[in-house]
């Protein structure tokens, strides 16, 4: 197993290294696992149990106090399952899984997706919060002017764009998979969904690659950042290559910030980002 994991591309962190021992376990989890999807699976279940990444436990709060959760998971043979906007579920990406393999559907959200998560026994109403993030909504000054416009600046500028999102790509030689989840943006208006649980933005999967992307939820989802980079390297580029390049097309368009990892099928791959900053922990079983 080829497998690859970041904890999203943003601002330098405050401990990286901290961070990086976190993101090196959530490799080592996912890589004794005997397929892709569910060493993927474990990587990011490490990740959303862990407080310091933007997903699962410690997530951003949306405008309404309520943290939500989203994660979306795709194989090479096409299938496909997600889940977002749910309040309370620290391992989105197990949602993600059940609606891949026990639903005709992709996408489920809200309350019956917490309802969905509950019938797979799969653990709700969770406390994602913690010292920090309750210090930080505490300290919040909110603007009077609730406009959509108004209150995304607002929040910009006091919290940052949020873009923590955590993700895993993996390869068996044969078969892809990749997973990305996600607490989304801080202060985003109450219900919103991004990029991350939604296929071709967050994540991609085909026989050739395997794609996990961070950063600018609304940039990467109007873009379609995952698919394209697959595309590119099904069109012969190298998983580097078209992890740079597709990211530099990505922030000439867009004007966004965002971090991609790819892998193909050869175990080869790719990581770019146009912040200050995106870890990653690679590993294949051989290293361990």
């Amino acid at each position: 197993m080829d497998l690859l994991v970041h904890g999203g591309a943003g601002s330098a962190p405050d401990d990286p290294h901290a961070r990086q021992t976190v993101l090196d376990a959530a490799a080592a989890v996912g890589v004794d696992c005997e397929r892709p999807v569910a060493a993927v699976t474990a990587a990011v279940r490490r990740l959303e149990a862990d407080p310091q990444f933007n997903a699962g436990v410690g997530s951003a709060v949306q405008s309404d106090g309520v943290i939500r959760t989203d994660a979306g998971l795709m194989t090479s043979d096409g299938s496909a399952g997600a889940a977002g906007a749910m309040a309370g579920v620290k391992h989105a990406i197990d949602v993600a899984r059940v609606v891949k393999r026990e639903t005709p559907h992709v996408l489920v959200v809200g309350e019956p997706a917490v309802s969905l998560a509950d019938s797979a026994d799969i653990e709700t109403a969770c406390d994602l919060w913690t010292e920090r993030t309750r210090e930080r909504w505490r300290a919040a000054d909110p603007p009077d002017d609730d406009s959509p416009d108004a209150h995304l600046s607002w929040a910009r500028e006091h919290f940052g764009d949020g873009h923590d999102t955590v993700g895993a790509v993996a390869t068996d030689g044969r078969r892809l998979a990749a997973a990305t989840s996600t607490g989304g943006r801080w202060f985003a208006l109450a219900g919103r969904v991004g990029d991350v649980p939604q296929v071709g933005a967050g994540f991609y999967a085909t026989p050739g690659a395997a794609v996990s992307t961070t950063g600018d939820g609304e940039a990467i989802l109007r873009f379609g950042l995952a698919r394209r980079v697959a595309d590119a390297v099904a069109d012969g580029e190298s998983p580097q290559h078209a992890a740079d390049r597709v990211l530099r097309g990505f922030a000439t368009e867009t004007g966004g910030g965002a971090g991609v990892i790819v892998i193909g099928a050869d175990g080869q791959t790719g990581t770019a980002y146009n912040t200050d900053a995106m870890q990653t922990a690679k590993l294949a079983r051989e290293d361990t």
